[in-house]
């Protein structure tokens, strides 16, 4: 059975490339709550690069907690394999399972997925992107 691949968007400045996972977006709203001149959900497309400056893009990007949107240099890329953390494993308060650091994660088909910097897992169970976090949480009122 063939996998589909995961859906990567990129959006770019010219200095930046602002790197958005929508499987791994658990919904935070940080980025638009924080920055709507550049991160508009309701605007297509819902990312406006030229919204504010590449440090501040770069500023909040960084707070994404699923790291569902990342960021490179254009003049330095670095490969996720370059990409060295130590694991750390954290619950967020009525919210995912956050686990920094690089892994492969093996799906209940086999297929594996390499995820690097923070991967954002289900702990509610009501997640349609098991084992990810989909954000469902928020909706059903998860407490734990």
């Amino acid at each position: 059975m063939s996998e589909s691949p995961e859906i990567t968007k990129t959006y770019s400045n010219g200095e930046i490339t602002v790197v958005w996972k929508p499987a791994v977006c658990i919904h935070s709203k940080l980025c638009w709550t924080q920055l709507a001149e550049v991160f508009n959900p309701r605007a297509r497309p819902w990312v406006n690069i030229e919204g504010a400056g590449t440090q501040r893009i770069i500023e909040q990007v960084d707070r994404c907690p699923s790291k569902a949107l990342s960021y490179f240099r254009n003049d330095n890329p670095i490969e996720p394999e370059a990409i060295q953390a130590e694991s750390l494993v954290e619950p967020l308060p009525n919210g995912p399972l956050l686990v920094y650091g690089n892994l492969r994660v093996k799906d209940a088909n086999g297929y594996e997925t390499q995820k690097n910097k923070v991967t954002a897992f289900c702990r509610c169970g009501a997640s349609s992107n098991k084992p990810y976090c989909d954000g469902t949480h928020l909706k059903i009122g998860f407490v734990g």
